[in-house]
């Protein structure tokens, strides 16, 4: 437990805290649950800091981070390590969307998540290949507790004019139950604090400061049915997300210099090009316990749809092509899951499960940048906790797993030529069938008296190459470089050492989670002084990586209304083999600390306001030929408020300003950054919400 939750050390209470409501001894018990260091968000969280994307509300827990591009996209980060490197689940399922697509976002909707838990290092036993960096568990399904309940929401972000609403709602009859929920978002070009910015040798000025054609729109839904008994559960739950957003016109081919279209006629128009992502989910959920036992099931089928379009425009040997599907891909998903849990003597919790998965992706359109691929895996596990005596708490597990990766042959559709009088049609991705398996495991420790609570877990990871690091082979414009695979890629393994320590009393709270980690063969994409079709080559390579860092903070309660926080997080980077030995890795998040007050209040309902300073420091520490990035501060403001109208209806406000001095700075870890793009200025999230 890190950075945002509170907790008290006095027992047998029920407290609401700041992110989470928990019973009995809350900081001892949530940190003793588990060796690794997690963290639990609670739904009020959520809504107190809404600030756009799910992952930017989530930027204020430490060592997460959200990796962003255009307005309404981002993706998750732990430790510095996201995309493939972590994973995300939504009720048990993880989630299977285009994960290497670095400019669209997760494509579940945040106004469903009723909780969520950031889970920080590897957790490979219980979600095998992809789990090497952290998982983001998000919950979407807390029952209703009456016949009809539910919420509706309006919310508003002032950067980027967006629109939004959301509605749930909910009953109970007996022991049959129901969810629904709605979402419809709709937001225009977003503002930066910069007049022009330089694509390479070309100057760009920007039309009143926007970003052109970074507007898009969103539409969610879902609907859960099932069962709910005293040792039975089960439920089946449909879910479909819609998003549709433009690409900065400016950089994907340079549209605004060679296009008839008029960009700057509407700032909520989504011309070319624009990408949209459809996501369909079919998910069923099953329990069964007693006193000692308990047996899950899962299954899982998921559509992910994702299209871009382009203006028609010739690429080296490529003729102009028919139409504007630039690139298609889709891909559908299978999930197995059993799981069981037995107590022993109520000293052992024994845990053993089973999980499989197939995969199908296929590609059309004129554009290539990965072929068809396939990929089937599998993988069993064991876990036992030991409850020692109630200080002193071990737990041990192992997993194995086996992974079957099929990529397909891919041609041009056009002929290059070769020599003064022949030409083919080129070959851009061989037939590759590659077998991966790996034995994975974990061990820890967790010790607590009085006050202190002291943690270790040491374990290994692994991840398997996915098929673009395979078989990658073209122009990425939405990140600006063209992207080359390599075929002869090992599996990554990891190695880490995490520990935490942490002291409170009814005053004062203070964590500190450092953690050691080793890739002998880390894979990345490493940028190179060779240019192909105008955009910077990349290739996939590995490299020996040595990585440690530590997260810190300490609470301090002054009076039963104020509290001040302090908070921060470092991380450290080094390549020990390969060609860019003793460099850092690209993108590596700089240091970064928070100082924050916090007022709470009670009148007509409960309230707070706070205040945040936030701290980011150089990064010199680069890849040449990436450029260093200085360092930069913001003043950032959250405020929320509870009117209850009746005993079961309450109206929330929440509030939530970014960069109230429209700063312009650049974050290290943006795609943005190598055009020379600065983060958004000022931005004002609003939600007006009610619960019946």
């Amino acid at each position: 437990m890190v950075a945002t939750l509170l907790w008290l050390t006095q027992p047998d209470t029920v407290v609401t805290l700041k992110d989470v409501t928990v019973s009995g001894n809350a900081r001892r018990d949530y940190l003793m649950k588990s060796s690794q260091n997690s963290v639990r968000v609670s739904h009020d969280y959520l809504e107190q800091h809404f600030s756009g994307s799910l992952m930017q509300t989530l930027e204020g827990i430490p060592g997460v981070k959200a990796m962003s591009i255009g307005s309404g996209q981002s993706k998750p980060t732990i430790r510095g390590l996201g995309f493939n490197r972590m994973a995300v689940t939504e009720d048990g399922i993880k989630h299977e969307g285009q994960q290497w697509g670095d400019d669209h976002g997760l494509e579940i909707d945040q106004f469903a998540i009723d909780r969520a838990e950031v889970l920080k290092g590897p957790a490979a036993l219980l979600y095998g290949s992809d789990a090497i960096g952290g998982v983001l568990s998000l919950y979407t399904n807390h029952l209703p507790t009456e016949p009809f309940q539910g919420s509706a929401s309006l919310f508003t972000r002032t950067n980027n004019g967006s629109l939004g609403a959301s509605v749930k709602f909910g009953g109970l009859n007996k022991h049959f139950f129901y969810r629904a929920n709605a979402t419809l978002i709709n937001y225009a070009d977003y503002c930066v604090p910069t007049d022009s910015i330089q694509y390479y040798s070309y100057y760009i000025r920007l039309k009143d400061r926007r970003l052109r054609n970074t507007a898009g729109r969103e539409y969610d839904g879902s609907l859960m049915a099932g069962y709910a008994g005293y040792n039975f559960h089960t439920d089946v739950r449909i879910s479909d997300s819609y998003a549709k957003s433009g690409f900065f016109a400016d950089a994907h081919g340079l549209e605004v210099r060679l296009s008839d279209i008029d960009y700057d006629r509407s700032r909520r128009d989504v011309d070319l090009p624009y990408q949209w992502v459809n996501h369909l989910k079919v998910m069923s959920h099953t329990t069964w316990h007693d006193e000692n036992w308990a047996l899950e099931g899962n299954l899982a089928w998921q559509n992910n749809w994702r299209e871009e379009h382009s203006e028609p425009i010739s690429h080296g040997y490529m003729p102009r092509p028919n139409g504007t599907l630039e690139r298609r891909f889709n891909k559908n998903t299978l999930t197995a899951q059993l799981g069981m849990r037995r107590t022993i003597a109520e000293q052992h919790e024994l845990k053993a499960g089973a999980n499989g998965e197939y995969q199908h992706n296929e590609r059309s359109g004129w554009g290539f940048i990965i072929p068809d691929f396939q990929t089937v895996s599998a993988g069993i596990y064991a876990i036992d906790r030991w409850t020692i005596n109630e200080s002193l708490i071990a737990n041990a597990g192992v997993r194995y797993d086996y992974h079957h990766t099929s990529v397909e042959k891919y041609n041009d559709w056009y002929l290059t030529p070769v020599t003064q009088n022949d030409s083919v049609y080129k070959e851009r991705s061989a037939d590759i069938s590659r077998n991966f398996n790996s034995f994975t495991w974990s061990a820890g420790l967790n010790y607590a008296t009085g006050g202190w609570v002291m943690k270790a877990n040491l374990g290994k990871s692994f991840r398997v190459p996915i098929p673009k690091e395979l078989a990658a082979d073209g122009v990425n414009y939405h990140i600006f470089r063209y992207e080359q695979g390599n075929a002869d890629l090992n599996p990554e393994e990891s190695y880490q050492l995490d520990a935490g320590i942490s002291w409170g009393n009814r005053a004062v709270d203070i964590q500190v989670d450092p953690f050691v980690n080793y890739f002998p063969n880390y894979i990345y994409l490493s940028p190179t002084p060779q240019y192909v079709e105008g955009l910077q080559l990349y290739k996939y390579t590995q490299a020996k990586v040595f990585r440690w860092g530590i997260e810190a903070q300490a609470t301090w309660r002054i009076t039963s209304h104020l509290e001040a926080e302090l908070k921060g997080e470092y991380l450290y980077a080094r390549q020990r083999s390969g060609e860019k030995k003793g460099y850092s890795l690209p993108f590596s998040t700089p240091w970064s600390a928070d100082a924050g007050a916090k007022y709470k209040f009670q009148w007509r309902g409960d309230g707070f306001v706070g205040l945040d300073l936030h701290l980011v420091g150089d990064q010199h520490e680069i890849v040449p030929p990436e450029k260093p990035t200085d360092g930069y501060w913001t003043l950032n403001l959250s405020a929320g408020k509870q009117f209850p109208l009746n005993s079961r209806t309450r109206l929330r406000l929440s509030l939530h300003a970014d960069n109230l001095l429209n700063k312009c700075y650049y974050d290290h870890t943006s795609y943005y950054r190598l055009i020379d793009v600065p983060e958004p200025g000022f931005n004002m999230a609003l939600m007006v919400g009610v619960e019946f």
